[in-house]
């Protein structure tokens, strides 16, 4: 089955990150981080639905009744039905710096990364917020902290820092959220970019949207390179797995981001769809 690539009827006008099938309602949800928004659609992009959330928004994921959010300076519980937000945590973030993306664990946890917004040079970390709402410190030393996921089995967590290039693969203990030594993956500006947003399919293999590239690319979980599939639009940014069966990859894309990435392609922030891959994705984890 080839592969076939169109564009949902569905964006943002400024920075598109963090796109998230619902399965429990059959919704897609995505940001606009530098307009403050959050968006969800049907898997088609139609009964389209918008909230402004008053600050800047890092990421997105499934929690219980709604959705877990990283806000710039800490996670908040959306709640689908009144749209309310409602703070669970502030961790203790370094000046210069706020959340950006994130991803739920396959055992319930929620773990987002901070990045830079000054001249905080590797003052960003990898934070991890358990179902009781306490945090704790994972890695340090970072600039933008992107492309989190796990694997199917929840036992490998991936993560990158976009300043460096790096993809880098730690042993993930679900049971007790602790995570093993570091250990380099890819270096993803070999193949023209520095890592944004990640997920994995069924079959374990990682996909990266390549920013600056202007491509999605598959790697297997050893790190070589699979597949690498060119987009229509400039600036993709996060992938994620959705639709009734978890087998369409939806794209964000960057229009404006605030300060060096703007298109000026008349479609720049719109969501590409890609169908026809060889494997779909799997469930997110949910927030407890």
């Amino acid at each position: 089955m080839p592969v076939e690539i169109d564009l949902l009827e569905a964006g943002v006008t400024g920075l598109g990150e963090s796109p998230l099938w619902d399965h429990r309602n059959m919704r897609l949800w995505w940001i606009d981080s530098a307009a403050d928004s959050l968006h969800s659609s049907n898997a088609e992009g139609g009964e389209q639905a918008e909230w402004m959330l008053g600050q800047p928004i890092g990421s997105i994921g499934l929690a219980k009744g709604g959705l877990i959010v990283a806000l710039s300076d800490g996670f908040y519980r959306f709640d689908l039905e009144s749209g309310r937000v409602d703070p669970v945590a502030h961790p203790k973030m370094a000046a210069d710096t706020r959340l950006n993306d994130g991803k739920a664990d396959r055992a319930g946890r929620f773990l987002a990364a901070s990045m830079r917004t000054g001249e905080a040079v590797g003052g960003a970390e990898l934070f991890q917020l358990d179902a009781n709402g306490a945090v704790r410190t994972l890695e340090v030393g970072i600039g933008i902290g992107n492309a989190i996921c796990f694997s199917p089995a929840g036992d490998r967590l991936y993560f990158a820092d976009s300043l460096d290039g790096l993809l880098r693969r730690y042993d993930y203990d679900s049971e007790s959220g602790a995570i093993g030594p570091r250990r380099d993956l890819v270096d993803c500006r070999d193949h023209g970019s520095g890592a944004d947003g990640a997920t994995v399919d069924a079959e374990g293999r990682i996909w990266v949207a390549l920013v600056m590239a202007q491509a999605v690319a598959c790697y297997a979980p050893d790190g070589v390179l699979l597949r690498s599939i060119p987009v229509p639009l400039p600036y993709p940014s996060c992938p994620a797995f959705g639709g009734p069966k978890l087998d369409i990859l939806y794209l964000t894309s960057i229009a404006n981001s605030g300060n060096r990435l703007v298109a000026n392609h008349p479609d720049a922030g719109r969501i590409t769809v890609i169908r026809g891959l060889d494997v779909p994705g799997i469930a997110e984890g949910i927030y407890r």
